[in-house]
């Protein structure tokens, strides 16, 4: 796929790796919508980028986790285009929690914002996707490797795997689904300079990596047309530790 003047949605598109990824998809030519649900500040930064870069870029709010609310989403998105490229399934949430104390409240606040709202916005995508299109779902390593003290969220992102498979099988042969799981490419808010470093220590390449590989990495699932159901590790040699 050549992504000079493609239409992309970029849910999570306001901060973090979305933003990155939303900024390195209109350095290749390609028009915006940055979807974000409280960062409206980071969102408008975001877009502003992106316009100085030659290319149409807009932000709309909506809460995932409500169906009206990614309606009315979707129905923005129409208005601005009459059909839709590329999705980039990037909106999430990680929460520490433990198998023994959480609630049922914990296990739906994660799963209907890091899953049922990738299913349906894949559904929706899909159906505006005339001629073909690409989707890129931004999994996790825990997806794939679970770490102690966020079951949901590895659980979640697992899901998320099985979805790229299915959506690839189905949506075949005129859409591509793939995703990217990152590794250590981003430090928590709060989390200790000293910490975030002893964390990628251990993986072979033994430097944390940056929201920057893993925008390349999307690129090169978009650009590639022989690639589908595939997820690609950003990870710096992480999982073989």
């Amino acid at each position: 796929m050549n992504l000079a003047d493609k239409f992309a949605l970029v849910t999570g598109g306001a901060h973090r790796v979305g933003r990155a990824i939303a900024l390195e998809l209109a350095a290749k030519g390609a028009n915006v919508v940055v979807h974000y649900n409280q960062s409206s500040q980071a969102a408008d930064e975001t877009v502003e980028q992106a316009r100085s870069m030659g290319v149409a870029a807009q932000a709309i709010q909506a809460d995932l986790r409500s169906q009206e609310a990614m309606d009315e989403l979707f129905a923005d998105v129409d208005q601005i285009s009459p059909a839709l490229d590329i999705l980039i399934n990037s909106a999430a949430m990680m929460e520490r929690s433990d198998i023994l104390n959480s609630t049922p409240e914990d296990w739906d606040r994660t799963m209907e914002l890091n899953l049922k709202a990738a299913f349906f916005c894949i559904q929706k995508a899909a159906l505006r996707m005339r001629g073909g299109g690409a989707i890129v779902n931004i999994s996790d390593i825990i997806g794939l490797r679970p770490w102690v003290g966020f079951p949901i969220h590895a659980i979640s992102k697992a899901g998320l795997e099985m979805l790229t498979k299915a959506a690839a099988l189905e949506l075949a042969p005129d859409i591509r689904v793939n995703a990217v799981a990152p590794g250590p490419v981003l430090k928590p808010t709060n989390m200790p300079d000293e910490r975030w470093l002893q964390i990628s220590a251990p993986s072979p390449l033994g430097l944390p990596g940056r929201t920057e590989d893993v925008s390349r990495a999307v690129i090169h699932l978009l650009e590639n047309d022989y690639i589908t159901g595939e997820t690609l590790v950003v990870d710096g040699g992480f999982q073989l530790t």
